[in-house]
């Protein structure tokens, strides 16, 4: 089985850029949130953000300002 496995791997090295990152995008894309519960300490951030910006919006951006801050500056 590892063997068949390990050779499976080589098998999609080979693949071009592109094609291994739509396979990653494809393989992202079957996951689902519940495949990966946040744990106690990850929701209590979450909690502490939220109750921050909610206190105080204007400490706080949202997620497509983020994001094109993000492509504006790395591309």
């Amino acid at each position: 089985m590892i063997n068949m496995i390990n050779a499976e791997h080589a098998n999609l090295l080979k693949l071009s850029p592109s094609e291994r990152l739509l396979l990653a995008q494809d393989l992202w894309d079957s996951l689902n949130p519940e495949d990966f519960p946040l744990t106690d300490l990850q929701k209590a951030e979450l909690d502490r953000r939220k109750v921050s910006c909610q206190a105080n919006p204007d400490s706080c951006s949202p997620w497509d300002d983020v994001k094109r801050r993000i492509i504006e500056r790395h591309g």
